[in-house]
């Protein structure tokens, strides 16, 4: 590690020898098509060039190059993502930003939120392959102005793939630990394997995407297989340049052993099955200078939670939710600035057997502007209006406000607040004698304040910043000892500061060669006001620190890329997992083999759930058509 850190140092002070021309093989590093994605917020389109706060995105490129397995992985190279999985291979994880819980992030499909009523456990229970995905975008901080409700400590918006040319990449992959299996688990080694497939049709005047992903594991310990099927389709069709229709659907379906994902030890035999499918139906609409975007969507869960996976008489939860959700969205440029202006409502229900019936709506309306103020300096500003039918109304107010020192250096400056919605789990959950629900919650309340600076000079691209945010009313599970069940209260006003640095950089060599880095950096430092000492899930679960780096060489039609992760949490030992992925492209076929957890670090997300040992794989990626 330390001689890891020392070469990246001194690669940073190397000068670019020139701006490097990004290949399909060479996909690491885009900040010139990067400068061209538009972030695709709701509210206002920015292109990413001209966005005012701190946006990282990720693009299908850089998904196909990292050693990563499932859209769950591809995040958590992500500076400031923390994923805690307890399955692997994106079985299931819990996804939080800057030392936030699970709760307080929302995820996206093209806009359309995954929030999950009942519990976030179950968010990223996503349909979208990941050859299917255009990019990702990441927005630190409190969002309530950019997505309403439970942006609390940021959002993360999955955009697929949209494309006037017709492509077809299929892809298959196989990997084992080479261990043996454990006593009860049957005989062998463990191992597991995937095929996706993604089909874009496009024309002058549509898209239409579809994508299907089948992947299947016996586990990489006693009772932990799995079984993962995901569909999706998105499309759309422009009728002229001013009028054009847009659908989504998607259906997830998991299964797999949660051995120690609850209540270790005693659900060593315990399995869990969700289901979620998501629709949506948008069309845009263009007067002039006018835009209007209706939008209808709807997500639907089931989750079966069996503690006795061979005796569904006892121990067994099921849980049915709903989401209908309404939009309206507007916006509007004139002389001094664009503004944006809509309304959303949220129709959320829940049948369940240790939760009960509920069912409640959300209403918010909202209006921003963003303006050049000045030749340099740029900034929106605008104010998000929620009404629930559980706990009334809110006003949440943001201002993000960036200025161009010149070509190279820029510095930012936002503040913004936000709500986050109790879960029926949260308020309602009867699950004796583990875990209780607590009626008489409240919602957490944040500010978010951060500042940054920004420095681009050809392919070398620095940001640093610090950010303070302050949560009333945070929400935490706890217990007074052991012996007692946990349940979620109010716990007080939870403080995080964290500063953060990034630097990423590529160097095109002699000989059809390249070579780049990246590194990021994140230190939190959460503290509580209050007047309890009771046992806390959040403050075990809270990131302190986290340390992303990679180097990437590409020499004609082969690649290495290699990532390296290290974190530790709040009262936790740090570990530090390295994964390696070798490429190499032969005509349409790109033939690819990954070493993950490298050095067999041992190690813990979330639960009691061993993350797996080192780890093997081999696939092979083809595909017909440039996207």
């Amino acid at each position: 590690m330390k001689k890891l850190l020392a070469t990246l140092i001194l690669l940073a002070a190397i000068p670019s020898f020139s701006q490097q021309k990004n290949t399909l093989t060479d996909p690491d590093l885009e900040i010139n098509e990067l400068d061209e994605v538009i972030i695709q917020g709701n509210r206002l389109q920015t292109p990413f060039s001209e966005s005012t706060r701190d946006i990282q995105v990720i693009t299908q490129k850089q998904i196909q190059a990292l050693p990563a397995k499932s859209l769950n992985e591809v995040l958590s190279f992500i500076s400031g993502v923390d994923i805690r999985q307890r399955g692997p291979f994106g079985t299931q994880s819990d996804i939080s930003i800057d030392g936030g819980t699970s709760e307080q992030t929302l995820v996206l499909i093209n806009g359309v939120k995954m929030l999950d009523s009942q519990t976030a456990h179950n968010m990223m229970n996503i349909p979208v392959s990941l050859s299917a995905i255009d990019h990702i975008e990441v927005i630190r901080g409190a969002a309530a102005r950019v997505y309403g409700i439970n942006a609390l400590t940021g959002a993360i918006n999955i955009v697929t793939k949209k494309s006037k040319r017709s492509t077809v990449i299929a892809d298959i992959r196989a990997g084992s630990s080479f261990k043996g299996k454990e006593e009860g688990d049957g005989a062998g080694i463990y191992g597991g394997g995937a095929a996706e497939v993604t089909g874009v049709y496009g024309s002058d005047n549509q898209s239409q995407l579809f994508s299907l992903t089948q992947s299947n594991s016996n586990g990489q310990r006693y009772n932990s297989a799995s079984k993962n099927t995901r569909l999706f389709y998105s499309g759309n069709y422009d009728f002229n340049a001013n009028n054009s229709i847009q659908a989504m659907a998607g259906y997830a379906q998991s299964q797999f052993g949660a051995n120690g994902f609850y209540a270790a030890p005693g659900d060593i035999n315990s399995e869990e099955h969700v289901k979620s499918s998501v629709f949506s139906l948008s069309s845009k609409h263009t007067w002039g200078d006018f835009t209007l975007s209706p939008r209808i969507s709807d997500r639907y869960g089931e989750d079966d939670y069996r503690y006795f996976k061979d005796d569904l008489s006892r121990g067994r939860s099921i849980h049915y939710t709903n989401a209908l959700m309404l939009e309206l969205n507007s916006s509007l440029k004139t002389g001094i600035g664009t503004f944006g202006f809509g309304w959303e409502s949220r129709l959320e229900k829940i049948n369940s057997s240790n939760i009960g019936e509920h069912e409640r709506d959300n209403h918010g309306v909202y209006a921003e502007l963003k303006s050049f103020l000045s030749e340099k300096l740029r900034g929106t500003i605008g104010l998000y209006g929620n009404y629930n039918t559980d706990f009334g109304h809110q006003l949440y107010p943001g201002l993000d406000l960036a200025y161009l020192i010149n070509h190279h250096w820029k510095i930012a400056a936002s503040m913004g607040s936000g709500q986050r919605i109790p879960s029926f789990t949260d308020l309602y959950l009867d699950q004796r004698p583990g875990n209780i629900g607590n009626a008489l919650l409240q919602p957490e309340n944040a500010w978010n304040y951060e500042g940054n600076i920004q420095y681009q000079n050809g392919n070398l691209q620095l940001k640093t910043g610090y950010f303070y945010r302050q949560i009333s009313e945070f929400i935490d599970w706890v217990r007074e000892d052991a012996s007692t069940p946990y349940s979620p209260i109010n716990l007080g006003k939870n403080t995080m500061q964290g500063v953060y640095g990034r630097v990423q950089q590529d160097f095109e060599l002699a000989g059809k060669q390249s070579f780049g880095y990246q590194v990021s950096y994140n230190y939190l430092r959460p503290s509580m006001e209050t007047s309890t000492e009771i046992q806390s899930k959040y403050i075990l679960e809270s990131l302190k620190h986290q340390l992303v780096a990679g180097v990437h060489y590409r020499i004609n039609d082969f690649s290495f890329h290699i990532k390296n992760r290290w974190l530790q949490r709040e009262l936790a030992n740090a570990y530090n997992v390295a994964d390696v992925r070798l490429n190499y492209k032969v005509q349409n076929f790109l033939l690819y083999t990954e070493i993950t957890n490298l050095f067999n670090a041992t190690y813990k997300e979330a639960g009691a759930v061993p993350m797996p040992t080192r780890w093997f794989g081999l696939g092979v990626t083809y595909q017909w058509g440039q996207g």
